[in-house]
């Protein structure tokens, strides 16, 4: 089956200067963000698309929600496939990542996680969360899932036997593919697919601070 691994778009920002918000951060996509989203129709709707999976966070099931529509799909929303930082009280697009939070900007550059993330905990969840989305489509299937960059990344670096948990910069609405046979072989066919996203991610860049 082809696995169709999809990056959410921008989300809002999540900070206050030092002082910790109420509960876990769940931002949903900015305006730019849902522009982002809508392109994945243009880039996935004529695909034969079998299944669609997301991640329960807010950014994620926005992200597939023109895509969705357009195929008139109901998504699966799985926990398992929630990103690392599903219980942090902040969240910082990684654009204002190096101003707001230079520390974590540091480890994501250098293709780590946060320090208290439980990495091997992260990576089993994550890696039995996508292969549950592969025994649910056999055969020629085709499923979209819309997750996370560390999700996307922590499976990536399972399939290539890389230890470093990021090995990938993935972009917002970024598809990367991967062909995953019956024989439990798994094959990487792309990583981070902009073209269809590429003038809405300029415009990321040029808000950089």
């Amino acid at each position: 089956m082809q696995l169709v691994l999809v990056r959410h778009a921008l989300p809002n920002r999540i900070h206050t200067n030092g002082s910790t918000p109420a509960g876990a951060a769940d931002p949903g996509l900015t305006e730019l963000g849902h522009r982002q989203a809508a392109t994945l129709v243009g880039a996935l709707g004529a695909d034969a698309v079998d299944g669609l999976h997301s991640s329960t966070m807010a950014r994620a099931v926005e992200t597939l929600a023109p895509l969705a529509a357009a195929l008139d799909r109901q998504p699966v929303r799985s926990a398992d496939l929630a990103e690392y930082d599903v219980a942090d009280p902040h969240y910082v697009p990684v654009h204002e990542m190096a101003r707001l939070d230079p520390a974590s900007w540091d480890r994501l550059r250098a293709g780590l996680l946060p320090a208290h993330v439980d990495v091997d905990a992260f990576r089993a969840r994550a890696v039995a969360a996508v292969e549950a989305v592969v025994a649910a489509h056999p055969g020629q299937s085709t499923a979209v899932v819309v997750a996370h960059a560390g999700v996307i990344n922590i499976y990536l670096a399972h399939v290539l036997g890389i230890d470093r948990p990021l090995p990938f910069p993935l972009d917002y609405a970024g598809i990367t593919r991967v062909v995953c046979g019956r024989d439990g072989r798994r094959t990487i066919r792309t990583v981070n697919e902009i073209g269809h996203v590429a003038p809405l991610l300029a415009e990321v860049r040029a808000t950089r601070g």
